[in-house]
């Protein structure tokens, strides 16, 4: 398979795509085909060593794709099923295997890309607005860089919700 790998952190030109051999999933994960990636600021600081990973590595932490193959004991997911997952390192990939534990199926109205781009941000979201504060109807929230993808997201679980919410961004 192809993927993405960084052997030395720096700038853009340390991202090479090379040939990977593909590994059996073991018991607890899956293997998923990748049909999106979401792109992440993070990513940046892992390839720039600012969040260090061991080396090399695959960049990426999370996708959207099609169950390959699982391993034994899988339970959650089978072959065939369309899912989505965050906060697993390798998603700059053609292939990856993926803790079972961590994958979310993936409705039918939904695309990859969408799964993909709102695993992260979507969690960051939800995690504010009901762990971190919970907000309630009448609440106010000020979301700063509302323009930003988990501003966005803040926005409407908490208008949703019935707060009240002001926005700030960084232009006009």
């Amino acid at each position: 398979m192809k993927a993405i790998i960084v052997e030395k952190t720096g700038g853009p030109e340390v991202l090479q795509c090379l040939e990977r051999p593909v590994s059996a999933p073991k018991a607890g994960e899956a293997l998923v085909r990748l049909e999106a990636i979401g792109v992440n600021f993070i990513d940046v600081y892992h390839r720039t060593g600012l969040y260090p990973l061991p080396m090399p590595f695959v960049p990426g932490s999370e996708a959207a794709g099609i169950i390959e193959a699982v391993g034994p004991d899988v339970i959650e997911v089978a072959v065939g099923d369309r899912v989505a997952y965050a906060m697993v390192p390798g998603a700059y990939a053609e292939l990856a295997i993926v803790p079972a534990a961590r994958l979310v199926k993936v409705p039918p109205t939904m695309t990859a890309k969408q799964a993909a781009a709102a695993m992260l941000q979507g969690m960051t979201a939800h995690y504010l607005t009901t762990s971190t504060y919970a907000l309630k109807k009448g609440d106010w929230a000020l979301v700063h860089a509302a323009a930003g993808g988990v501003g966005l997201l803040l926005i409407q679980m908490a208008k949703r919700i019935g707060a009240r919410v002001i926005g700030t961004v960084s232009t006009e």
